[in-house]
Formats: structure tokens, C-alpha cells, sequence
């Protein structure tokens, strides 16, 4: 059973933005709604994006919307998409430098693709900026199991028009929870944090 209270500390994500999101899988995202209910499931697919990457909303620097990306790490980016899904990413690297971790998807019913996940809990724009690293708050991420390498897919991200060769999605390989890639290279495309 996983401890809820064990969570990472501000140096776990004040590192590498792909280091984080490869780590983030296994980790236990948690949601406590208004009623008190904790909602809670395994990080199982992910996606990184850094300053220097083309398709990251910090590309071209410090904005309003992406402001929280460049200030401490281990708090919550939340934006919005599309007029109605809202993407929960967690912010990395040493403040001042911008990195984010898209959570794709966790294990838990309901919540695969990152749209998917945030209206499922309940998760919106109030949560953008909130701290990740306390228990109990509306929004925490804890320890979970240590996911091996065996077990995890690297791939090219979902839904982007730019930086399309690197592989940083990272997902476990064979979840049921994991969203699908589009089938064909049509349709919308998105920038994600």
C-alpha cells in the first residue's frame, strides 16, 4: 500500500526535465476534492518539455501564461486548451530556468489523456501554481513503486507539429490507462507546456 504523506521533496524536480519525467512514473498523483475524498493513481504516462524545445509554451520566453514554468520547482502548470480541457504539467529545473512534466495519464478509471484526467478530478486553472510537494492539499504528488527500465516506453510525443523527433514521452508499456497516439497525422495539433 502506498504512503499518501511520503512525498517528494523541491530537489526531486529541481533536476533534468527528462530525469524527472522518467522518475515521475510509478509516482502517486493525489487529489483531494471539496467533499474530502482522495482521488489517487500512478503516474503512468508522461511527456517533457523544455525552454529550448520548440514545441514548449516557454519557448519564447517568460510570458504571463507560462510564468509559472520559470519559478520554483514542484509546483503545478495548468493551462487551457481547445475552450474546454484544462492539461496538469509539473514544473522542473532550478528556478529561473523553464521545465515542465506533462501528466499524460495515471492508472486510475477515466483518466487517460491528460484533458481526460483533469476533468475527471476535477483539476482546472485554480490548481495553476499550487504547490505539489504537501500532503493533503488539494493537489500532491507522492513516492510510489520504482518502475523498471524494462517496463517503460520511450516514444515521440502526442498532438505537436514541432520537435516531433524527440522522444520524450515516457510511458508503461502495455497499461491500460496509457492514451493512444492519433492513427493518422491529421487533425488537430497542439503545443503542450
Amino acid at each position: 500500500m502506498v504512503d499518501l504523506s511520503r512525498t517528494y521533496q523541491q530537489d526531486f524536480y529541481r533536476r533534468d526535465t527528462l530525469a524527472v519525467a522518467r522518475e515521475l512514473l510509478g509516482a502517486v498523483l493525489c487529489r483531494q476534492t471539496s467533499d474530502g475524498q482522495v482521488l489517487h493513481g500512478p503516474i503512468v504516462e508522461v511527456e517533457a518539455y523544455t525552454e529550448d524545445d520548440p514545441a514548449c509554451h516557454a519557448s519564447r520566453g517568460l510570458t504571463p501564461r507560462c510564468s509559472v514554468m520559470f519559478g520554483p520547482p514542484g509546483r503545478a502548470y495548468v493551462y487551457f486548451i481547445y475552450g474546454m480541457y484544462h492539461c496538469l504539467n509539473v514544473v522542473t529545473e532550478p528556478e529561473g530556468t523553464a521545465g515542465a512534466v506533462l501528466i499524460r495519464a495515471v492508472g486510475a478509471e477515466g483518466t487517460n489523456g491528460p484533458g481526460k484526467l483533469c476533468r475527471q478530478w476535477q483539476i482546472d486553472w485554480s490548481h495553476n501554481g499550487a504547490s505539489l510537494l504537501m500532503p493533503g492539499s488539494d493537489l500532491w504528488i507522492c513516492a510510489g513503486d520504482a518502475i523498471p527500465d524494462s517496463q517503460v516506453v520511450r516514444s515521440p510525443r502526442i498532438g505537436i507539429t514541432s520537435a516531433t523527433d524527440r522522444h520524450w514521452r515516457f510511458y508503461l508499456k502495455d497499461h491500460p490507462s496509457v492514451s493512444k497516439a492519433p492513427k493518422s497525422p491529421a487533425g488537430k495539433k497542439r503545443k503542450r507546456a
